[in-house]
């Protein structure tokens, strides 16, 4: 046996003997999908909540956004305290508390009720998704492995941010609104006992105290950037002061924040890390990648409904095809990085993801089922190729001791992208469409103000103007969402370009010793031959 194959092979024994780390992988999965799910779940049953609870127009924001804000807040607190007291002491803590977040949620008899449960939800999410990574960086030292257990992993995600709109659908019509959040409990119930037996329990070096100021700062500071990209990405002023505000306080306290780090001994977060080009180039693309496409799958769903006159239902099942493209990119993705490397791999997947957008400006005012559908397989397979390629290559360039830190600035890079996509390609689909209304013959101005905000409100103006007039601003208010829809589209599509250009400071090659793989020593006897729990 070669030296290398016995490295490896001690590795994975010292990770845990067998097919332990792939039941290891099963709870992990399991937890993701929660999380994912709980994403998503909501969104469906938004009309039910608002006719039972009766929230006024800003407390049904924060119902809706109170989760992800919280928990893109609290990524790198929860798994940088991970690395320090235990990633898996975090994970079931997290267990524990969306459990009960979830039988809160689900008795709520108001919506302020209903904002601090869905808070905590934010929390224990942002307990469980850097601990799920970062456990899944331990138990599969091996590098080839690793790739395998980080393919199923994104796989589960992209079947969890899918599945939740239709779950949610389903529940919601032989339920009350509530049972969206109850299905968490018997899961919770039964992932608590199974997770405090199987999984392992890790931490990093552990060496001086936690830094408690500047995990306070970090959560801070990203709830007021995440708060302020949300508030432009929900169409607010760029010169509102509750918008404006919470960014320059927001970046201010990360300034700061990063600012401490460099000057502590022991830092939460080692920004050395920064300085591998693997590393850095990773969190980039992920950014760039759910900058150029969250923001399509709202404008999508519009397009779908709006333009085409499609129910809920079947636009969840027209974008369907999208998710299960990912979810098979997920799955080889493993084998496509040992044959071509991350360099080809992520390049690869943002150009074919660029290719799919361009082919989408085909659509028009009619519905073209088969273009969509091959253009959303592609998006979905593209994509994922791109996410997998990035997160793969960044867990496997940060030490074993920052695993939790390292997975917590993966997940805060997604969410922050995914924020900033919003506000950006809400902000070009807005200059794209308003001024295809300034101009319609027989409508008032005041109309096509009003009209100009969105196609909702386009179709609502219409339908009180009523006659000639507003069937001509209906007309002109859906060729301006398609043009709008297009320039969208391509400026998507020099971002992912952007990022294609990006992805060629990745390595050449997959790398399985060295910087991402742990040497660990040989098992004296069968009880060191498992993990520590």
């Amino acid at each position: 046996m070669s030296g290398t194959t016995t490295a490896a092979a001690l590795r994975r024994r010292a990770a845990g003997a067998g097919a332990n780390r792939w039941v290891v992988l099963v709870v992990l999965c399991v937890s993701l999908l929660l999380v994912a799910v709980d994403a998503t779940v909501l969104h469906v049953a938004v009309p039910a909540v608002t006719e039972d609870l009766k929230p006024g127009g800003i407390e049904l924001l924060w119902i809706v956004d109170i989760y992800p804000l919280v928990c893109a807040s609290l990524l790198i607190l929860f798994g940088t305290l991970g690395d320090r007291v235990g990633r898996r002491r975090v994970l079931l803590l997290g267990y524990a508390l969306f459990g009960v977040a979830s039988g809160l949620a689900a008795l709520a008899d108001n919506a302020q009720v209903l904002i601090l449960a869905r808070a905590l939800l934010g929390v224990g999410g942002a307990m469980i998704m850097p601990a799920t990574l970062s456990i899944l960086r331990q138990v599969f030292p091996d590098r080839r492995e690793r790739a395998l257990a980080i393919g199923i992993w994104s796989a589960v995600a992209a079947v969890g941010a899918a599945v939740g709109p239709l779950l949610g659908g389903f529940l919601l019509e032989h339920f009350w609104w509530g049972s969206v959040f109850l299905v968490n409990i018997p899961l919770m119930l039964v992932s608590l006992p199974v997770g405090r037996l199987l999984l392992p329990e890790s931490k990093g070096d552990g060496e001086g105290p936690w830094d408690v100021v500047g995990a306070l700062m970090a959560a801070i500071g990203l709830f007021g950037v995440v708060l302020g990209v949300k508030r432009l990405g929900g169409g607010e002023s760029v010169g509102s002061l509750l918008t404006v505000l919470p960014l320059v306080v927001g970046a201010a306290l990360l300034f700061a924040f990063v600012r401490r780090q460099r000057r502590r001994a022991q830092p939460l977060i080692d920004l050395k890390m920064f300085a591998r080009p693997a590393f850095s180039t990773s969190v980039g693309c992920i950014v760039l990648a759910m900058l150029a496409l969250v923001g399509l799958e709202l404008i999508a769903a519009q397009y779908l409904q709006l333009v085409l006159g499609l129910s809920p239902l079947e636009t969840g099942l027209r974008l369907l095809p999208l998710t299960f493209a990912a979810m098979a990119a997920g799955l080889a993705g493993a084998r496509m990085l040992r044959r071509f490397g991350p360099r080809r791999m992520v390049c690869s997947g943002f150009l074919l993801t660029a290719f799919a957008v361009v082919l989408l400006t085909a659509l028009g005012r009619t519905d073209d089922c088969a273009l969509m559908l091959t253009g959303f397989v592609l998006l979905g397979f593209g994509l994922e190729t791109t996410l997998f390629g990035a997160y793969e290559s960044m867990l496997s360039e940060a030490p074993q001791e920052q695993a939790g830190g390292a997975a917590a600035i993966g997940e805060t890079s997604y969410q922050l992208g995914a924020g900033i996509g919003i506000a950006l390609l809400g902000t070009v689909m807005n200059a794209a469409y308003a001024p295809g209304l300034s101009d319609v013959p027989g409508v008032p101005e005041p109309a096509s103000s009003a009209a100009g905000h969105s196609l909702g409100e386009a179709y609502e103006v219409a339908a009180q103007l009523g006659g000639v007039a507003g069937i001509a601003l209906r007309h002109a208010a859906r060729d301006a969402f398609v043009h709008g829809l297009h320039v969208t589209l391509l400026v998507s599509a020099g971002l992912l370009l952007l990022g294609a250009v990006m992805a060629l400071r990745l390595p050449r090659a997959m790398q399985c010793d060295g910087a991402g793989a742990v040497e660990l020593p040989a098992p004296r006897d069968a009880a060191e031959s498992r993990v520590s729990v």
